[in-house]
């Protein structure tokens, strides 16, 4: 399916829900508008049980996503409709969070800004070797304040702060060292990496993932102990569900398993 515009294409298959920002002559920027139509498809993926897995990625090969259209962000709004508008990108981030599925991004070209981002904001990053990462508000007089939380959850925090001090670019290679990207692959075999990543993360129980990822976003910032007793419940809860005895049947039979969803779709 496609938004109006074009400006966003979803794409379902195999229990994998594709989102392309398709604004390639501007290298897939962000409008305001087009957030808030990402951040649509992310809860239209949450609430389809036949999508187990999402990537995000951007059209063509130049750029996953340049960050904020600044062009047209600004013509005609209100100092309080502008200041709304920018709380969208942290709705997006929480939307990405609380999907309940494993998302991936798909990174080809420039990364950068909020599209730098958006990608960290996914749990797993997929790049090319040509990938650009970087935060180049600094060169015009600002600082990326919204996506603090995904690059200092993503990477040692000095290392944030002098990306976003210095506004220096980085490449998939030594984004992999810093520890923000996954995987680094040739641009040739990107979207074979993607797909079995993808593949691998629908084979498993969409039930122990998602309380998992919960477990996993919650316990993030906590301290310690507050974090073991959330996840100490958490425990309980995914030992007693259906996919967990499913899942050791399978083991001493020697089996494949068949999760719960399996009978739905």
């Amino acid at each position: 399916m496609t938004d109006e515009g074009n400006e966003l294409l979803v794409d379902v298959a195999d229990h994998v829900a594709t989102i392309t920002i398709n604004r390639p002559a501007k290298r897939n920027a962000l409008s305001w508008a087009l957030m808030g139509r990402l951040r649509e498809a992310v809860a239209d993926a949450k609430a389809d049980p036949a999508v187990r897995v999402l990537v995000l990625t951007g059209a063509g090969d130049q750029a996953f996503c340049a960050g904020a259209d600044l062009a047209g962000m600004a013509d005609g709004a209100s100092y309080g409709d502008l200041h709304d508008a920018r709380g969208e990108m942290a709705r997006l981030f929480r939307a990405l969070w609380e999907l309940g599925k494993p998302t991936i991004a798909r990174v080809r070209g420039y990364a950068l800004a909020g599209g730098f981002g958006l990608a960290l904001a996914c749990d797993l990053v997929v790049a090319s070797d040509d990938a650009v990462f970087g935060t180049p508000e600094i060169d015009v007089g600002l600082w990326p304040h919204m996506i603090t939380v995904p690059l200092t959850r993503s990477m040692p925090p000095k290392k944030a702060l002098e990306l976003m001090m210095t506004g220096r670019r980085v490449g998939a290679v030594e984004a992999e060292r810093i520890g923000f990207v996954n995987q680094v692959v040739s641009p040739a075999d990107l979207d074979a990496a993607v797909a079995t990543l993808a593949a691998t993360l629908r084979a498993k129980s969409p039930v122990a993932l998602k309380l998992g990822r919960d477990g996993f976003y919650g316990a993030w910032d906590l301290a310690a102990e507050d974090a073991l007793r959330l996840l100490h419940p958490l425990l309980t809860v995914t030992a007693s569900t259906e996919d967990a005895a499913e899942g050791i049947a399978a083991f001493r039979a020697k089996r494949p398993p068949r999760w719960s969803t399996d009978d739905e779709h």
